[in-house]
């Protein structure tokens, strides 16, 4: 997990990281597997590989880490120079192995295999309606829902007519990696929620959820998957072919990509995420910088918004003015030090020794914050327990004064398209004002950064990015929410439509 706040489960949780390679003439399996260690950040539930060889397909999924789900034979077992992986974080369906990716399927017009970053609205009711057809259901998670009407769709119309079709059917956020035989394919929602990327690696091309996995695969960054665009490799490594399936006049990316989930050094929509923290960084400056001794950040995820402020600080005063030339601003400064061996698998059974997991996972440097007033960046506050737990923390290695600064704005609603974020009872900005918040944390102050200072620095309108979770305002159809603007869902239709 690449963000600072898991501590005590008061965070989000990743969703999903898919990647599909398509190779002239080298295994699949190796390179597949190198790029979900890049993309184990975005989910430690399980991890999958599907390939497939020109005559079958092969698949080993496993719970647990990539590094426990893989052994060297089952590496040489994954035989075919096409193939698709994911890393999974149960957000929809359940934790068993049932529900973990590549799901794979072969019926009367081939076999398929299907890796999902995501969560689909209205996956009941395309299952129902299917099941309804005929099709048996081995697991409770959207991906299978999606994969059996994918099916459907081929029985009766090439592979892109068939895309289009389930596209025009299934309603939610998704980005999809996907085998049809020999054949891989990259499929971006509509509204461009999830991120999708295209690379070109050596002898052969790549889609994943992040370019941090092309990097490691020592490959180039080609662009974005466009959002509703279907990405077809050649079976032979040596081209794509592109098609614009579904197109909608704005998008909805998922801004907390951007602030959290992501790996800084990944491109996303056209923006590094390192610079866009830094730049959030320099916006919380601008909007509520506070005169401290030190600024320093939760590691990891806070450190680029901290050095942002940073920068900013030395460049101007909290009034706005430019700062004197012997005036050093505020210091930027490590205070708080990970115990990186400390993981999601560390027994917490009572509320105490949940709320001790932050003292083994974090220790604060008492040189950095002792008799000084600090300022502490982190990304979100979820429940406020971290947040409490890391005031005190300082407070008692000798700090003055703690002052917390957040680079996202307050999350008072939950996502349903692929975050664990927690549900509006636990949220603890659902029903508290700032203030409120700031006396349940004990901080001497806090500011959260506002929508417009996200939206500035992903250099994008707000009418293109989800704001769910800080709004209540939702880009999809979700039963019993608002939406931010008029929605185009599917209806019910059991048979493929003309174009």
């Amino acid at each position: 997990m690449n963000a600072g706040g898991d501590y005590g489960g008061d965070e989000p949780r990743e969703k999903c990281g898919v990647v599909g390679v398509s190779l002239e003439d080298r295994e699949a399996a190796r390179p597949l597997y190198y790029a979900l260690y890049a993309l184990q950040h975005r989910g430690q539930e399980s991890a999958g590989i599907v390939t497939h060889d020109g005559f079958q397909q092969h698949s080993h999924v496993e719970r647990g880490l990539v590094g426990d789900a893989f052994e060297e034979g089952d590496l040489a077992s994954l035989s075919g120079g096409t193939g698709i992986g994911h890393v999974r974080y149960p957000t929809a369906g359940s934790l068993d192995k049932s529900c973990a990716q590549p799901f794979s399927v072969s019926f009367k017009s081939g076999s398929l295999g299907l890796s999902h970053n995501g969560n689909l609205v209205n996956a009941d009711e395309v299952r129902e309606e299917l099941a309804a057809a005929g099709h048996a259901f081995t697991s409770d998670g959207d991906t299978e829902v999606i994969a059996h009407d994918l099916a459907r769709n081929l029985l009766e119309e090439d592979l892109v007519r068939a895309v289009k079709h389930t596209m025009n059917r299934i309603h939610g956020s998704y980005s999809l990696a996907i085998t049809h035989d020999d054949t891989v394919l990259g499929v971006r929602d509509p509204l461009g929620n999830r991120p999708l990327c295209l690379g070109k690696i050596d002898g052969g091309y790549v889609i994943a959820s992040e370019s941090a996995a092309i990097d490691t695969l020592d490959g180039e960054l080609i662009r974005d998957v466009r959002p509703g665009e279907l990405v077809v490799l050649d079976p032979d490594g040596t081209g794509y072919d592109t098609y614009q399936l579904v197109e909608r006049e704005s998008t909805a990316h998922c801004f907390f990509e951007h602030v959290y989930f992501a790996r800084p050094d990944s491109v996303i929509d056209e923006s590094l995420v390192y610079e866009v923290r830094r730049k959030l960084g320099r916006k919380l400056w601008e909007e509520s910088g506070v005169e401290s001794d030190v600024v320093m950040p939760v590691p990891d995820s806070g450190r680029a918004f901290a050095s942002g402020y940073a920068d900013a600080a030395g460049e101007t005063t909290a009034d706005g003015e430019p700062r004197a030339a012997d005036d050093g601003g505020v210091e930027f400064a490590e205070g708080l030090m990970k115990n990186r061996y400390v993981g999601r698998t560390f027994i917490m059974p009572t509320q105490d020794e949940r709320e001790r997991a932050v003292r083994l996972k974090l220790n604060p440097i008492r040189s950095t914050v002792e008799g000084k007033s600090v300022t502490i960046i982190d990304d979100s506050i979820v429940r406020g327990t971290t947040s409490t737990q890391l005031v005190e923390l300082v407070r008692e290695a000798g700090a003055e004064e703690v002052h917390l600064r957040i680079g996202a704005p307050p999350i008072l609603a939950p996502c349903y398209f692929g975050i664990d974020m927690a549900t509006r009872e636990e949220l603890i900005a659902a029903d508290a004002s700032t203030e409120e918040i700031r006396q349940e944390v004990g901080a001497d102050s806090l500011s959260y950064l506002s929508i417009d200072a996200v939206a500035d620095a992903l250099g994008e309108s707000r009418a293109d990015l989800c704001l769910g979770c800080v709004t209540g305002e939702y880009p999809f159809d979700v039963e019993g929410e608002a939406t931010d603007r008029d929605v185009d869902a599917p209806v019910s239709d059991p048979t493929p439509a003309d174009d």
